[in-house]
C-alpha cells in the first residue's frame, strides 16, 4: 500500500507500483471505439503510461496536454493516458483540446489495470479511482521508470520520465 495526499490529506492505494527492472503487469484497457487493447499490442515500442484520476480535473488535463506536446518529438514511443473516465468523456476532451499524439485508454470496465499497477485508491474522496503516476516501459515491457506523485493535485515530473527514454 502506498500513501499519497489529496490537498494534504492522506489517502491510500491498493498496493505499490511495479519495481524498475520488473516486467510490467499485463493489462487490457478500453479504447475510444470501445474495443480492448492489451500491453502485448505495444511490444516493440517504448511506452509511457500517464495515469491519473480523471481528465475532468485541471492537473489531469494538463498532464495529457503536456505529454501530447512531448509525444510529438518521441521516436518509437507510445504515450498512453489511463484513467477510469468513460471513453466518451476522453474523446470529448481530446476533440476539444486537439489532442492527437497520445492514446486515451479507460480502465472503467473492471479496474484491473489500477489493481495490477497498485494504483487504485482504497479510501478517501477518490476511492476506486487511480492515483497519479507515470510508468515507463522499454520495448519488451520491462519497467524502466516509475513515479508515484506524492500530492495528487501536483503534476508528475515530465522531464525525468522523458529523460529515461533517451537512455533506454
Amino acid at each position: 500500500m502506498a500513501t499519497v495526499t489529496l490537498k494534504g490529506n492522506p489517502i491510500n492505494t491498493i498496493g505499490a507500483l511495479p519495481e524498475p527492472g520488473s516486467k510490467a503487469p499485463g493489462f487490457s484497457l478500453t479504447k475510444g471505439d470501445l474495443s480492448n487493447i492489451q500491453l502485448d499490442d505495444y511490444k516493440g515500442a517504448k511506452v509511457v503510461l500517464n495515469i491519473f484520476p480523471s481528465v475532468d480535473t485541471g492537473t489531469c488535463a494538463q498532464s495529457v496536454r503536456q505529454f501530447n506536446k512531448e509525444a510529438a518529438e518521441l521516436e518509437n514511443t507510445k504515450v498512453l493516458c489511463v484513467s477510469k473516465d468513460l471513453p466518451f468523456a476522453q474523446a470529448r476532451f481530446c476533440g476539444a483540446e486537439g489532442i492527437a499524439n497520445v492514446e486515451m485508454l479507460s480502465d472503467f470496465r473492471d479496474g484491473n489495470f489500477g489493481k495490477a499497477f497498485g494504483l487504485e485508491f482504497v479510501d478517501g474522496p477518490l476511492k476506486s479511482l487511480h492515483s497519479r503516476a507515470v510508468v515507463v516501459l522499454d520495448e519488451e515491457g520491462k519497467v524502466i521508470y516509475t513515479e508515484q506523485v506524492g500530492e495528487t493535485v501536483d503534476e508528475p515530473n515530465y522531464k525525468a520520465a522523458l529523460e529515461v527514454l533517451m537512455d533506454a
